[in-house]
């Protein structure tokens, strides 16, 4: 009787009906209804939630997978596109340098026959102005009105005023010639030394 008083039998008593009670009330299923129902909402037999199959999933898979796709195709035009344009812009520059240089050199060599023109034309003013006026006259005759002014205006008034009057001497449609010479020298004489001839 002592011995069922005592404090370490109530409590080996108390722990051995703890346990039973546990053991009988335990329900270790909970797992696998828990898995069931996780296996019943996604539409697949229970077992573990990263082996379910979703259809919806895989069509939003596919779609992603179509649209990375699509995007990499798109990047791969894109980076072909801006590598064409950087070739063509290189050979815009090119071209421009090229046509800088080439108009660089055209305006030199403009500006070189102008310079052994209007050389030429003294030497020729120098040689009209030595011959007879009435040599000169006859001779300037055939030329054009526009080689014409320009002999005339590199000779003196007292050289070319003799030559006007012979060129404008056998007729009316002569001394028209020599009136329109004469207005286009005024306006080439007009014009100041420092502004540049037309081209």
């Amino acid at each position: 009787m002592k011995l069922l008083q005592s404090n370490w039998m109530c409590v080996l008593i108390g722990t051995l009906l703890y346990l039973g009670t546990t053991v009988a009330v335990w329900k270790p299923p909970v797992i696998e209804r828990h898995a069931m129902i996780v296996g019943d909402f996604m539409g697949s037999s229970p077992g573990a939630s990263w082996n379910y199959h979703n259809p919806e999933v895989d069509e939003l898979i596919a779609d992603i997978t179509k649209q990375r796709d699509q995007l990499d195709a798109r990047a791969r035009e894109l980076d072909s596109l801006a590598a064409r344009l950087q070739l063509e812009r290189q050979e815009i520059t090119t071209i421009t340098q090229t046509v800088a240089r080439l108009q660089q050199e055209f305006d030199a060599n403009v500006v070189r026959v102008k310079q052994e023109e209007t050389a030429n034309l003294k030497k020729l003013a120098k040689i009209y102005a030595a011959m007879a006026p009435e040599s000169a006259a006859t001779i300037l005759k055939e030329l054009q009105d526009d080689d014409i002014v320009r002999i005339i205006a590199f000779m003196k008034e007292s050289e070319s005023a003799p030559i006007l009057e012979l060129l404008a001497k056998p007729g009316a449609s002569d001394a028209k010639r020599a009136a329109q010479i004469s207005e286009r020298l005024r306006l080439c004489l007009s014009r100041p030394t420092n502004e540049k001839p037309r081209t």
